[in-house]
């Protein structure tokens, strides 16, 4: 019963995560929530807010363990759906590899370092975001798991993914657990055949919290009741790291501390290489934008104008096109500072953002065709006309939304990129 109460809150939550992402409805505190995400927006704004979330998740996670990744992340969900198809049983109890833990220690580094390229690659949230935005390498990535689900079931889970390697880290001392009651246990495997993460081990009657996601799936099948959830009883041994599991946790200390040195250079470096694009007003600048932007794509679905583009070959992060959509930034909108989890764009009001220049208008005198179209449209009043002369752009009160060049019949306006956003 405790299973079936738990799929179905997070199946709701998994239609909520999909109609968020498509933006046909945009819950705030569902995708304010994710843990990478959040992570990032800590590092970068380091607001009571920010700290406050992540702080309620850590929180949560050494109360109760890995529930988030049974209920609210939504990649972890696809991967439950999907191994409703695979039967049931076969399972065996899985092997905690070391190396899920440089990984987690590189790209989390990588992160605090200053760079979110590695984490894009990685991390749950995104692979969500980026493929049903129908981003090619998003979509590429989540067939690639589905794929791993049908053969491994959760493996990405319990051995890939760096934010579920992070809980389980707190997992291991988290007050609640799951344990086998060894004296109602008939060990007769039917829990360990059927534990999608591989965390049991019914010969040993042994659950390894580390791994469990708490899908509670193996209370429900198990004949005797035996499985239990609530705090160990005190001859249980609650956390007792082997010597290989302290030598295995030291080296990824040493590979965590290169790994923030190496996201420090690399936003350094993709710096030199970065093109200058317009950005959402909140982004600051093409490095910091590209540094910081997951490419989770939920800004792009959230333009009512849809001038924001994914990341290209131009350039790796979420920009403005004005030649898509409307063409132009509206005025009286900030909806992507709103949806905008890891901070990359940031959560700025209204007024502030109407008063940040995100690119320069330029009136070509020469093309001018003299009707003041441009004029009427102008949010700031930035453009002024003398009779039978050629229209003039004020420098220090255009915003770059673009909405002069939409009405312009004459082609003689033209939007630039600036280097850093400013207020006007």
């Amino acid at each position: 019963m405790l299973y079936k109460i738990r799929f179905g809150i997070a199946i709701l939550i998994f239609i909520t995560a999909i109609l968020g992402i498509t933006g046909i409805f945009y819950p705030l505190p569902l995708f304010d929530i994710q843990t990478a995400p959040l992570i990032q927006r800590v590092i970068i704004d380091f607001t009571v807010i920010s700290i406050a979330s992540l702080a309620i998740i850590l929180l949560l996670t050494l109360l109760f363990g890995r529930f988030y990744c049974s209920l609210l992340c939504p990649l972890g969900i696809i991967q439950e759906i999907t191994a409703l198809f695979r039967g049931e049983g076969n399972e065996e109890p899985r092997k905690n590899l070391p190396v899920k833990y440089f990984i987690t220690a590189i790209t989390l580094g990588v992160m605090i370092g200053g760079s979110a390229l590695l984490i894009r690659y990685l991390e749950p949230y995104t692979y969500f975001g980026s493929a049903f935005t129908l981003s090619i390498i998003g979509i590429i990535a989540l067939i690639a798991i589905i794929v791993l689900t049908l053969f491994k079931n959760r493996y990405f889970c319990t051995n890939i993914c760096p934010i579920g390697c992070l809980l389980g880290l707190l997992s291991k001392l988290s007050l609640f657990k799951m344990y086998i009651d060894k004296n109602e246990c008939l060990s007769c495997g039917m829990c360990e055949r059927n534990c999608p993460s591989g965390c049991i081990d019914s010969g040993e009657q042994y659950i390894d919290n580390e791994t469990c996601v708490k899908c509670l799936k193996c209370k429900g099948l198990c004949p005797k009741d035996a499985i239990k959830y609530g705090i160990k009883p005190k001859e249980e041994v609650i956390f007792n790291p082997k010597r290989r599991e302290l030598i295995t946790f030291g080296a990824a200390l040493i590979v965590l501390a290169g790994a923030i040195k190496a996201g420090i250079e690399i936003g350094k470096t993709a710096a030199e290489k970065i093109k200058n694009v317009i950005l959402p007003p909140g982004a600051e600048n093409a490095q910091r934008m590209f540094n910081k932007c997951l490419n989770c794509n939920l800004c792009v679905n959230a333009c009512p104008n849809k001038i924001l583009t994914k990341a290209d070959k131009d350039f790796g992060a979420v920009h403005i096109d004005y030649t898509k959509g409307e063409k132009y930034c509206k005025y009286d909108c900030i909806e992507c500072a709103k949806v905008c989890p890891s901070g990359a764009i940031k959560k700025i009001s209204l007024d502030k953002k109407q008063e940040t220049r995100i690119a320069m208008a330029v009136i070509n005198p020469d093309k001018c065709s003299k009707n003041g179209a441009c004029i009427k449209v102008c949010p700031v009043n930035a453009i002024t006309k003398e009779e039978n002369e050629p229209a003039k752009i004020d420098a220090s009160k255009c915003i770059g939304c673009g909405r002069c060049k939409t009405v312009c019949n004459s082609n003689a306006i033209e939007v630039f990129a600036i280097n850093e956003q400013q207020r006007v």
